[in-house]
């Protein structure tokens, strides 16, 4: 039995959207040269992009294990996984992210949508608070822009508004579901201040310049 449409539901990305990703990405770095060398930490971020080629996504357990069956008997490998599962990422929620969860909610089921691994993104999201604080409604896919018709099955709605730091995937996502989706850019982080990236693809419906600016704008309409 399939579950009734809701007016609205809040998509929410996470790196760079919710969660600093470029200031975890520098504390891994530094974390590699600092207790294992320059030679390590180069060596493990060509694995990490040449994984992130292959996958479309970035992999930073994979890149480790990849990295691994060159130097198998390298035992400090083994320590730095425990490093990034045990990483406070709660500590690199961007001001107000939480509270911009807390707001939308007022008006409809609010999810996590994001692109990721089956075990450091889920960790990302469970020891960052996010988990909680979207009431459990996580969904982790490869390419989040090609799974839309199966988030309507978790999530069915009349109207969908999607925060993300990517014009590309908003861009995506606008070309499937049209008129049914608010887009939020949120210009925080590395991909959203590329050059050119706002005159190569559409503007955003809402553009903001953090997340917790969201709080400013008004989705009573799309609830009724």
């Amino acid at each position: 039995m399939s579950k009734p449409a809701e007016p609205v539901v809040f998509l929410f990305d996470i790196d760079n959207t919710l969660l600093d990703n470029d200031r975890v990405t520098e504390d891994i770095r530094r974390m590699l040269i600092q207790r294992y060398g320059n030679e390590v930490s180069v060596k493990y971020w060509q694995m990490f992009e040449e994984l992130r080629s292959e996958l479309g996504y970035a992999d930073y357990l994979g890149a480790l294990q990849r990295y691994r069956k060159l130097a198998m008997h390298d035992t400090r490998l083994l320590r730095i996984s425990n490093w990034l599962v045990d990483y406070p990422f709660a500590n690199r929620l961007f001001p107000e992210s939480l509270d911009a969860i807390k707001y939308c909610h007022q008006w409809g089921t609010v999810a996590i949508l994001s692109d990721g691994d089956a075990v450091f993104q889920p960790r990302k999201a469970e020891r960052s608070g996010l988990f909680e604080a979207v009431r459990r409604n996580v969904l982790i896919f490869i390419h989040k822009e090609d799974e839309l018709s199966h988030v309507e099955q978790i999530h069915p709605a009349r109207h969908y508004v999607m925060v993300d730091d990517k014009l590309r995937i908003l861009t995506a996502m606008k070309k499937i579901w049209g008129d049914r989706l608010t887009t939020v850019f949120v210009k925080q982080g590395h991909y959203a201040h590329e050059p050119g990236i706002e005159e190569k693809y559409p503007a955003a419906n809402i553009t903001i310049d953090r997340i917790g600016l969201l709080q400013e704008h008004d989705f009573s309409h799309l609830a009724t």
